[in-house]
């Protein structure tokens, strides 16, 4: 007879070894990453042919192998348990330039240069075209850094948009509707560009405005000077805010009490009408999907609380922070959803990465029968202070009703 039970256990087992490789491989990721970042460039700009005098070598590849040590050194030592700005600031400025760099030497260095080669174009011997190779990702990244900076500390141009929802009443056709999002207040003081863009959300001249989350990298404690001109936003009807998910590596309630302070109403797995002309939409919000397993109590992205209550026949407007959402804002068949999250990859091509995890990048999107999300690039910037090829936004919806 064939031992049955041995057998199963045999093939439930199967699987284990490579499990537990891919875990171990996991863990080795947040080592490896950093090494390719600056080995890679160092590689491309310094040893594949060029051949640049010793000092220019050995200065080059000391000033890598500084970055390579200095970049995870300095981000543990900012987004740690020390919360030390200033290392923040450097790491993250690190990590924004060996992506840049690690970027442009794979395309230009790893991938063009052979091809040039090939086909015999280029200037000179191999020295000549190492060189001009070398020179073209340093050039190229520097002016990209450089527009990128600038583009990530600048006051978000206005997006202005119509959305069309079916079932939303006359009386309530051209609402206007501004999302901010994922402002991430942070390490860098931006308590000016924090007034300066609650001052171009008021000319805006809002009916209703939204924050869909990650306001801040740190506490409400530490970042409150920078978060505090949100109380100046006006809205006719409302100014309401759902939880992102740095709220819950921050101490989430924290944001939620200082928001309700600022007087914006918080949405958490709850909702409001809002009634204009004799018609009236649901405007609901629910808190951010990692907040079940941040512990806290209470908090959990629950779609069915959010709507409890309101009259199914009513169009929908759904604050969530994670486009991810959307499978399920659809099949409770909400109208429209807002969210943010993506930053539309902030800096390119990590695009291509967040399109893995979430199904859209920015924008709007159809899902299901009659669901619309926006995805809005973001206000403000995370980490790096770069935006590359991902320009951030202010949103303007105004609401339009009938097909």
């Amino acid at each position: 007879m064939t031992d049955t039970s041995s057998t199963g256990q045999a093939r439930g087992e199967a699987p284990a070894p490579r499990r537990r490789a891919l875990y171990r491989l996991m863990r080795y990721l947040p080592l490896v990453a950093p090494v390719l970042l600056w080995a890679v460039p160092c590689w491309v700009l310094l040893y594949t042919g060029q051949h640049w005098p010793l000092p220019v070598t050995a200065g080059g590849t000391a000033l890598f192998v500084l970055g390579l040590v200095a970049m995870p050194l300095g981000m543990a030592r900012g987004h740690g348990r020390r919360q030390q700005d200033a290392a923040a600031i450097l790491g993250d400025t690190l990590l924004g330039v060996s992506w840049v760099l690690f970027t442009w030497s794979v395309l230009l260095g790893v991938l063009l240069r052979p091809a040039l080669a090939v086909a015999g174009v280029g200037v000179g011997d191999g020295q000549d075209r190492a060189r001009a190779v070398a020179g073209a990702v340093l050039g190229l990244s520097a002016a990209l850094l450089a527009w990128g900076y600038a583009e990530a500390r600048r006051v978000p141009r206005v997006r202005r948009l119509d959305v069309r929802l079916p079932r939303l009443g006359a009386g309530l056709d051209g609402l206007r509707v501004v999302l901010v999002t994922d402002t991430h207040y942070g390490p860098l003081d931006r308590a000016r560009w924090s007034a300066r863009v609650c001052e171009t959300v008021n000319a805006l001249d809002a009916d209703l405005v939204c924050h869909t989350g990650d306001i801040a990298d740190g506490t409400a404690e530490r970042r409150r000077a920078q978060a505090a001109p949100l109380g100046t936003v006006r809205a006719t009807h409302a100014r309401v805010y759902v939880t992102g998910n740095h709220e819950y590596y921050s101490e989430a309630q924290g944001w939620v009490h200082l928001m309700d302070t600022l007087g914006w109403e918080p949405l958490r797995n709850r909702h409001l009408l809002l009634e204009r002309g004799g018609d009236t939409l649901v405007v609901a919000g629910v808190d951010d999907v990692t907040a079940e397993s941040s512990g806290l109590p209470g908090h959990r992205a629950h779609l069915a609380g959010a709507l409890d209550g309101a009259d199914p026949g009513l169009p929908v407007l759904l604050l969530a922070h994670q486009p991810a959402f959307v499978d399920r804002a659809a099949a409770a068949g909400v109208d429209l959803q807002l969210s943010g999250h993506t930053h539309g990859g902030q800096i390119w091509p990590f695009h291509y990465l967040v399109r893995l995890d979430q199904p859209a990048l920015a924008g709007l999107s159809h899902h299901g029968a009659r669901t619309v999300l926006y995805t809005s690039r973001g206000t403000g910037f995370w980490g790096p202070p770069f935006r590359v090829f991902a320009p951030s936004e202010i949103t303007l919806l105004v609401l339009r009703s009938g097909n």
